[in-house]
């Protein structure tokens, strides 16, 4: 059996543990180190190191400190690695941690995160759902059951002094054009709850007052959300510092193509990975990488029977905008929204299908002015009823009685 090499202890907070971190910064020390070739296991919290609860309040989700994410489990030294390497990371396997077999998606309030769709679902709410083996599902939204696609939503390797310094110069750069927005436009850093892992004292204090928060994806991998990195995929990291310094964590059961309602996969309250990393020795300039690049897993639920909805670029006052595909994004997701509420389901519980189902999106048409057009691709197998169109219209299969959680904001 491989090696544990970093564990969590889910009656502990994660601010103890110092093989964990929640910032991005190259003079975090390696928590452990490993061979190329070798393959090894990583535990891991959920993004918000268990600050969730499973219960019928979403008071935690409105009330969540989002300085404190996410909690990565690393960095994982890799012996031999230089910058402008390529770190290959194979995912063996992912699990849950036994005593953990559930997780939460969510709508952060529009004054605490937001979300893809923050103007129409303002408030927090929150679904628990529950794993059977490869299945998942929720006493707050009935009617759905779908096979889970286990994958990290946040992996990558530690940013070089540059690179940190680019990322905190053009982010800082954008939140000075509107400053007040809410939601923020970007996360500058945050000293006083960045978790440095192993580093103390007045290095930890000058790292933290730099350290990038986790919140984005960047060139070095990050939060991307990808719900194809799964058992099975095999990714190609850039390199910037001395032992790559992989981390990993945000592990989540299920995703729709992009987690449209930001904490919107099925988050796992705590879990594993087993990966294997190799090195490319100067890869980054031999395949001209700029960004990660992957191979998906070969293993995908097996859904082949979908409503597609489509979406372009007319925001919801009827404005044209020119080809913006984030607007006709948004379009296709209400679009979907509107018609699950014909059967039944409130708009959040539809919102929160497309967030943590394995829904697909595309880009299907970016060149014909002006209005882009995307779609989203609704699995109808995941559902225990019939949602096609008919003759007849839609049949309401449910009543209204269940719905999630819901917190409004305290004034």
């Amino acid at each position: 059996m491989p090696e544990t090499l970093i564990k969590v202890d889910l009656n502990q907070p994660a601010t103890s543990n110092e093989q964990v971190h929640n910032r991005w910064h190259p003079d975090i020390p390696m928590a452990c180190w490993v061979n190329p070739g070798e393959d090894f296991i990583l535990e891991t919290y959920d993004w918000t190191a268990g600050a969730i609860g499973n219960n019928e309040s979403a008071d935690d989700i409105r009330d969540l400190d989002l300085s404190i994410v996410h909690y990565l489990s690393g960095p994982v030294g890799v012996k031999g690695a230089e910058p402008g390497d390529l770190l290959v990371v194979d995912l063996l396997d992912l699990g849950a941690k036994e005593e953990a077999p559930w997780g939460f998606n969510g709508f952060f309030s529009k004054t605490n995160g937001g979300g893809f769709l923050t103007d129409e679902f303002p408030s927090a709410q929150k679904a628990i759902w529950d794993f059977h083996g490869i299945y998942t599902s929720s006493r707050h939204i009935p009617g759905v059951r779908f096979a889970g696609q286990i994958h990290p939503g946040l992996i990558g390797c530690l940013p070089s002094k540059e690179l940190l310094d680019t990322w905190n110069s053009r982010e800082q750069a954008l939140i000075d054009t509107n400053p007040t927005r809410v939601p923020p436009l970007a996360n500058p850093p945050k000293a006083d709850t960045a978790h440095m892992g192993k580093l103390q004292g007045e290095a930890r204090d000058k790292a933290a007052a730099e350290g990038a928060r986790t919140v984005p994806p960047r060139e070095h991998g990050g939060n991307c959300d990808i719900k194809d990195l799964s058992r099975g995929s095999r990714i190609y990291f850039p390199v910037y510092v001395d032992g790559a310094g992989l981390s990993v964590g945000d592990l989540h059961f299920a995703q729709g193509d992009g987690e449209i309602t930001f904490c919107g996969a099925i988050e796992m309250a705590a879990g594993w990975v087993h990966m294997k990393v190799q090195l490319i020795k100067g890869g980054v300039e031999k395949y001209g990488i700029k960004n990660p690049v992957f191979k998906p897993s070969p293993l995908t639920p097996n859904y082949n029977d979908y409503l597609i909805f489509e979406g372009i670029s007319v925001d919801q006052s009827g404005t044209q905008h020119y080809l913006d595909a984030n607007i006709a994004y948004k379009n296709a997701c209400l679009n979907a929204i509107e018609y699950l509420k014909k059967f039944g389901y409130s708009g959040a519980q539809a919102y929160a299908i497309l967030g943590s189902a394995p829904v697909q999106g595309h880009l299907s048409g970016v060149v014909d002015i002006p209005n882009s057009c995307a779609t989203l691709w609704l699995p109808t197998q995941i559902f225990e009823f019939d949602i096609n169109l008919s003759p007849n219209g839609p049949v309401k299969y449910l009543d209204g009685s269940i719905d999630m959680p819901i917190s409004p904001d305290l004034k």
